[in-house]
C-alpha cells in the first residue's frame, strides 16, 4: 500500500506546480472581480439613495418617530423620490 502512494506522489509531482499556479491566479482573479462588482453595486445604490429629497422638504421633521408629517410611510425610502407632496424649504431657520 505504501508503495502505491509513493508511486502516485512521484507521478503527479511534476503537475503540482502548474496546478497550484493556476489555482492561485484563478482565486486572485475571482476575488478582484468580486470586489469590483461589490464596489459597482454600492455606487449604483448610493446614487439612487442621493435622489431622495426628504431632508430638503418642509414637511420633514428629522425625528425618528415621525419622519414626515404628510407621508410618514414613504419618508426616506425610494418611493419618496417622486413624492407629489414635496415642498422645498424656503427658509431653513424656520424649520
Amino acid at each position: 500500500m505504501l508503495e502505491v502512494i509513493f508511486f502516485v506522489l512521484h507521478g503527479i509531482q511534476p503537475l503540482l506546480i502548474p496546478i497550484c499556479f493556476i489555482t492561485a491566479w484563478t482565486l486572485t482573479i475571482l476575488v478582484v472581480i468580486s470586489l469590483w462588482t461589490a464596489a459597482r453595486d454600492s455606487v449604483t445604490t448610493a446614487k439612487q439613495m442621493h435622489q431622495i429629497p426628504c431632508t430638503g422638504c418642509q414637511f420633514f421633521t428629522d425625528n425618528y418617530r415621525l419622519k414626515c408629517t404628510v407621508r410618514p410611510s414613504i419618508a426616506n425610502t425610494e418611493e419618496a423620490i417622486n413624492c407629489l407632496d414635496y415642498q422645498p424649504k424656503t427658509n431653513p431657520y424656520l424649520y
